[in-house]
């Protein structure tokens, strides 16, 4: 079995944004020369995630709005890892929530995805130096 490792790395201008990284991943399988097998793609930092859905701006913002007003409202006083000194307990909330990697089947070369799906990284806690693992094991 062959593997390819590379890493992705982000410093976001805001505190969260959803950056589409689909064609990162797929120039990254191409350079790996893998036909057969999976992509692993994975946050490797706890106050981000790693996810699969639609490329919508709609959508975004509806995922934006749900982190914030239902899942984990950046409140610091309403969290208790937050008497830590830290503030950002709602990014790793959110990070749990959304999770943190995804596996994309690779097939003949390409990614297996479906029609509308696209793998996009989810920062909760910007604004500073982060990265993303891309491993694609296969033949």
């Amino acid at each position: 079995m062959k593997s390819h490792t590379h890493y992705l790395w982000f410093e976001t201008r805001k505190r969260q944004e959803i950056i589409d990284i689909t064609d990162d991943v797929e120039r990254e399988l191409a350079k790996s020369g893998i036909r057969e097998g999976m992509a692993l793609v994975s946050a490797m930092h706890i106050s981000a995630s790693v996810f699969v859905n639609d490329h919508e701006s709609g959508l975004w913002q509806d995922i934006l709005h749900w982190l914030e007003h239902t899942v984990a409202p950046w409140e610091p006083a309403r969290y208790r890892h937050n008497e830590t000194g830290e503030d950002n307990a709602a990014a790793h909330l959110r990070s749990l929530t959304v999770g943190h990697e995804v596996i994309v089947p690779v097939t003949a070369g390409k990614l297996d995805l479906g029609p509308w799906q696209r793998v996009f990284y989810g920062e909760w806690d910007g604004q500073r130096r982060k990265r993303v693992i891309i491993k694609i094991l296969g033949e």
